[in-house]
């Protein structure tokens, strides 16, 4: 690897172990997704030889066969500094022979994060009796503990204490499609996050965050402060839609229309200059048979997400940058103008690693223009 970024592979059943030198030796590339929520992947490449014992193990491994899943852990120390990219299971397996006489054979290796675990088994019935949506989701998650899987649920303002003479609530589904169900229901996301140690995870379920403490801010147009290879931005005033939700009213038998706005303490504004709205766009889904709280939730987090009208696409250097860039959190913008200086939220990041190289591309969204701060910490 590069001068002051060390590269640890884990692999195993359950608890993964260091993989031998010759793993490490015939490893190639390596490229890690994270989204803003949903499952995060990851591909490991490797160049083996015609009669190399690797191309015969991984394939078994792909198989599903024996362990009946394998863990992958991938640890970036980055001066000194361990951050822990992904912890997953490997789902796929693809080999394609050598195009030429005396090449080496490409295996590639691709996994998700151990949501995968969750999603394996239908435990459609399994009662929950006089537990809230909250109790539910961490008694699911807690199934996983061996997994190291930390249960981190943020309860809803719209707690909802079935009495079991009235209603005992059932699973649907696999655990994860429950869980994600059941965060649906009140606006909320649901996702798993790598660390901070080794063979742990926070599984988070709650309401898609943007605040906090920035990361440190990408430079660009500043000469020797640079730090990012390239950065665009697109600003498209269409994007911006107000949510309406139509409530029936049992009593007066009338339709009340509610639009939604998109500025709430968990989603503030981060640009001075709000998009014009262009239209009202109804929440599909049958709301209407939902609660006007509950209404109103799930009709906060559509439009969070309808109001990110600005969007920024980068890649960057990692040793230029100094750390690991992280999805889900926010991050500063300078040298880009005034427009579009200020704070961003980070949607999604895809780790690019390859001997000699660490690079991520990005990509941000805010919901106005013109920072809102004025300066932005480098």
């Amino acid at each position: 690897m590069l001068k002051g970024i060390q590269l640890t592979l884990l692999i195993g059943p359950i608890v993964p172990v260091p993989v031998p030198k010759v793993v490490l030796e015939a490893l190639m590339d390596i490229s890690v997704s994270h989204q803003e929520d949903g499952k995060s992947g990851f591909q490991l490449s490797f160049e083996i030889g015609k009669n190399s014992l690797l191309q015969t193990l991984f394939l078994l491994i792909g198989g599903q066969q024996i362990p009946p899943f394998l863990r992958t852990i991938i640890i970036v120390t980055l001066n000194g500094s361990p951050t822990v990219i992904m912890d997953g299971v490997i789902t796929n397996t693809e080999h394609r022979p050598p195009s030429a006489a005396g090449a080496k054979s490409l295996l590639t290796i691709s996994g998700v994060d151990l949501s995968s675990i969750m999603d394996r088994q239908d435990f459609s019935g399994f009662p929950f009796p006089a537990v809230p949506a909250e109790g539910r989701v961490a008694l699911l998650i807690a199934k996983y503990s061996f997994l190291g899987l930390i249960p981190l649920v943020i309860p809803s303002v719209l707690i909802d204490v079935p009495i079991p003479t009235s209603r005992i609530p059932s699973q649907r589904g696999t655990d994860l499609s429950y869980i994600q169900h059941l965060a649906e229901e009140v606006g909320y996301v649901f996702y798993i996050e790598p660390g901070p140690a080794p063979g742990t995870n926070f599984a988070y379920w709650g309401p898609q965050i943007k605040v906090g403490v920035p990361q440190p801010a990408l430079n660009v147009d500043m000469d020797a402060h640079n730090n990012v290879e390239s950065l665009s931005f697109n600003f498209d005033n269409s994007l911006n839609s107000i949510p309406t939700v139509f409530y029936y009213d049992e009593i007066s038998k009338a339709v009340i229309p509610i639009p939604i706005p998109p500025i709430t303490p968990l989603n503030p504004p981060l640009g001075l200059i709000s998009p014009i709205p262009t239209k009202l766009e109804p929440i599909q889904g049958g709301l209407s048979k939902y609660s006007m709280p509950k209404a109103i939730m799930i009709g906060l987090a559509k439009a969070s997400k309808w109001a990110e009208a600005v969007s920024g696409e980068g890649e960057l250097d990692v040793l230029r940058y100094g750390r690991i860039l992280k999805a889900r959190q926010l991050v500063g913008v300078r040298g880009a103008g005034l427009a579009f200086n200020g704070l961003y939220y980070v949607k999604s990041v895809t780790h690019n690693i390859k001997r000699g190289s660490y690079k991520q591309s990005f990509a941000l969204s805010r919901n106005g223009l013109i920072s809102t701060l004025q300066r932005v910490v480098p």
